[in-house]
């Protein structure tokens, strides 16, 4: 198998730097629209054999370092006795947002064997399919995340009802976030015991906190997760937070291996203010894809040369990749950063 990804994770040597995207199994590929066609998203993730097919498309077709699951977000939230929907050109929606405190206490903490189990059952498959390729993800929200859609109902440009709660109910915003830390954190190990090699916390919305907010109300949360984590595996973590430039001095101390970067900060600088002692991950912004392929290589070579003192890099977007981007696009990249990195053909 090629291991390059776990390495870089690791901090370990590496013959050339490892990539693989984000969303990189999703709807930009005409193979993934081919099976999609076929049913809904939701339905998609919980089928366990056309979920890992999905996972594979990309490593066969643009030859990435590392395959992730396919699966999202709020998979485990709707295992908490919540309804979830996706709706078409509005996203997830939950019917019932979650803003007092019945509508807390009511949450249970689903048994992943029993409630998730389509989610263990595709891992199990794609380490199957996988064993002779590249190493597996796994992944979850982060509770500070997960918690927005809850409150909000679903996805929010401004976040009020969710710092209202922080803020004028404190009490209850630390029921919901222990909860779904708990939900979290068993779920991840559940990923790890069924085969995942490395997990990733997305914390989507974590940029729309200050620093000191971001300190208080959901870095904690993330931290026990990690420390549970570690305390069974030995698997690499990978911290990201998106729009998290102003949050590097915190986010370093979440315990993660990797701290994923987005392209609102320069790679060096992050490098250098994150340390040696804690691997990255990114960081070009995902339009860029689109550019001609030598200012494409460009700025490719400039992610390499930046990473260049981490303890290692895993190149990436810095965000998902947009839908309507090209799939030769995304083919450049990858083999950019392959050849500027030394891989030999």
């Amino acid at each position: 198998m090629n291991d390059t990804f776990l390495k870089a994770c690791r901090g370990e040597k590496v013959d050339y730097t490892p990539v693989w995207m984000m969303r990189q199994a999703g709807r930009y590929l005409p193979e993934y629209q081919e099976v999609r066609s076929k049913l809904t998203f939701l339905e998609l993730c919980k089928t366990p054999e056309l979920a890992a097919e999905v996972t594979i498309q990309p490593i066969d077709i643009l030859g990435v370092d590392a395959a992730i699951l396919f699966s999202d977000i709020l998979i485990p939230l709707e295992a908490m006795d919540l309804t979830l929907e996706f709706h078409e050109k509005i996203g997830p929606v939950f019917p019932d947002p979650v803003r007092d405190r019945q509508s807390v206490d009511r949450l249970i903490i689903p048994d992943p064997e029993e409630h998730l189990n389509f989610v263990l059952e595709t891992i199990r498959i794609l380490r199957r399919e996988l064993a002779e390729k590249v190493p597996l993800i796994g992944f979850s929200g982060a509770p500070f995340t997960l918690a927005t859609y809850l409150i909000e109902g679903g996805s929010s440009k401004f976040f009020f009802e969710t710092k209202k709660m922080m803020f004028t109910a404190p009490d209850l915003y630390t029921s919901l976030m222990d909860k779904i830390t708990e939900c979290t954190s068993v779920y991840l190990k559940a990923q790890a015991a069924a085969g995942a090699q490395a997990l990733q916390i997305f914390d989507s919305w974590a940029g729309v906190l200050a620093p000191g907010d971001f300190e208080r109300y959901a870095l904690p949360y993330v931290k026990t997760i990690i420390a549970d984590l570690k305390e069974t595996t030995d698997i690499p973590i990978i911290y990201f937070a998106n729009n998290g430039a102003t949050l590097l001095d915190q986010s370093k101390t979440s315990g993660a291996d990797v701290l994923g970067l987005d392209w609102r900060v320069d790679i060096a600088k992050a490098v250098e203010q994150i340390g040696p002692d804690i691997s990255v991950q990114g960081n070009l912004d995902p339009s860029a894809l689109l550019l001609p392929e030598p200012q494409l290589r460009e700025r490719v070579a400039k992610i390499l040369a930046g990473a260049a003192k981490a303890r290692g890099h895993i190149c990436n977007l810095g965000h998902g990749i947009h839908q309507f981007t090209p799939p030769s696009q995304a083919k450049i990249f990858i083999d950019a950063v392959h050849e500027l990195s030394g891989k030999s053909s």
